[in-house]
């Protein structure tokens, strides 16, 4: 969720060598060669670190050479899609989410990795039981392995909030963080008061927005697939969040996303950010000029208890690999907490691929390094894919709805929604769109 969207470049120019794990461009490495796999991911900065430590560690103990392909988000699906659902063979791994996972299981796309969960050595108990359940097939088999997982919650400075004599709920409301948004407006010369996603995607706008959209009582469908989109609770979340981020948000929001946010809270440009947790990492790094100075709470709710969403980037296989044997040992290792205490070792804890380890949140290293810690794995267990909202869902999913036609949908809803935030459109011509565009693959299940 957190890589962000961009155009897509040539071939070449995506792929990142690395001196003993060569580029495997846009058609793979040598596939005949049984000493090496060809992998496919998103180009996060986790997964860079990754490319840097695998020669020299994984390839070095194991024989096994690694050929990289990394992509921005939309391009590595687009790319995936077309691999996988062919099933050439070509790719042996892919970094793939707990939204595709499900369907593409499914679909037969993946090999399961029961065997590796069974595996004292990588103590599958370790991992925090919500990526398990949302890894796992209808068949009951485990399809993926988490790299690193998150929810969302809201950071906030907390030397701002002190200076103006604010407190921030660990658990608040929206009416209070829109509350707080404008008293601290101008605390800084040049600061807004939050930031939030306005860029067009499902992946982007739409990823914090449909947690909104929940906590206020809306949902994209009913349990018998009626689309709500036009409903008065999910067009008052709409609503709600194009003020917020309109009075009160950045500069340029409706071309903002997870970067660029980033950016400006790292940059003091910005008081509040409701994201990723997996975010805290880059504030809380050695070098990041605002760290100490964050504080962390719950995601902002109105008629839910919680409102956190859920998200994992993990490894899967695909079904139609002949080296699942050194893929599988290559899932291990990344996915391993070992590979957790190599990152630390050579980058710093903070560097480390959380939010997916039970060890990782009770390690007194990583506790020091991440005062977010306690937050984060907080907003983790208390996500409930199956139970977002208010009323029945016919699909599971926090921040998206479970199903393969949503990845065009919320992106195509989002176009409305990130004009109104320009100001050059309305939330009511969005949310009708909407509508129309939802209740047409609505139709396609019932």
């Amino acid at each position: 969720m957190r890589a962000k969207i961009r155009v897509a470049l040539a071939a070449g120019a995506l792929c990142v060598a690395l001196s003993a794990s060569a580029c495997a461009g846009a058609g793979g490495g040598n596939s005949a060669d049984p000493n090496s796999i060809n992998v496919l991911m998103v180009n996060n900065p986790q997964m860079e670190d990754l490319q840097r430590l695998t020669a020299d560690n994984f390839t070095k103990e194991t024989g096994i050479r690694v050929n990289f392909t990394v992509l921005p988000e939309n391009d590595v699906r687009a790319k995936i899609s077309q691999e996988f659902s062919s099933q050439a063979g070509l790719y042996d791994v892919a970094s793939l989410s707990n939204y595709e996972i499900p369907f593409y299981s499914a679909n037969g796309w993946l090999a399961p990795l029961d065997a590796l969960a069974k595996d004292p050595e990588f103590n599958q108990a370790d991992i925090l039981p919500a990526y398990t359940a949302s890894l796992t097939g209808k068949d009951g088999k485990l399809y993926g392995e988490p790299f690193y997982g998150e929810s969302s919650f809201l950071m906030y400075r907390k030397d701002i909030f002190a200076a103006k004599g604010l407190t921030m709920p660990e658990k608040p409301t929206w009416d209070q963080v829109a509350d707080l948004a404008a008293k601290v407006d101008g605390a800084v010369p040049g600061m807004k008061s939050i930031c939030l996603r306005g860029e067009p995607g499902w992946g982007q706008v739409f990823a914090p927005l449909t947690t909104v959209v929940n906590t206020f009582g809306g949902t994209w469908f009913d349990k018998d697939w009626n689309a709500k989109v036009n409903a008065p609770e999910f067009t008052a979340a709409v609503d709600f969040y194009t003020k917020l981020v309109r009075d009160h948000g950045e500069a340029g929001a409706a071309q903002a996303g997870f970067t660029e946010c980033l950016t400006n809270m790292s940059q003091s440009k910005t008081a509040m950010w409701y994201d990723a947790t997996s975010a805290a990492g880059s504030l809380e790094a050695e070098d990041s000029p605002v760290k100490g100075k964050i504080g962390y709470a719950q995601a902002p709710v109105k008629e839910t208890k919680s409102s956190g969403w859920l998200w994992t980037w993990s490894w899967a296989m695909q079904a139609a690999s002949k080296k699942q044997d050194a893929a599988a040992k290559f899932i291990a290792w990344a996915s391993s907490k070992k590979y957790e205490e190599l990152v630390a070792a050579k980058l710093g804890w903070s560097k480390v691929p959380s939010g997916k380890r039970i060890s990782t949140y009770e390690n007194a290293d990583f506790q020091k390094a991440a005062p977010f810690f306690k937050a984060e794995r907080f907003a983790i267990e208390n996500a409930d894919p199956k139970n977002p909202g208010v009323q029945p869902r016919p699909a599971s999913g926090i921040q998206f709805v479970g199903i393969p036609e949503f990845a065009a949908l919320g992106t195509r809803v989002s176009q409305g929604v990130s004009s109104a935030i320009a100001g050059q459109g309305t939330v009511a011509d969005a949310v009708a769109k909407g509508q129309e565009a939802a209740q047409k693959v609505g139709d396609k299940y019932k």
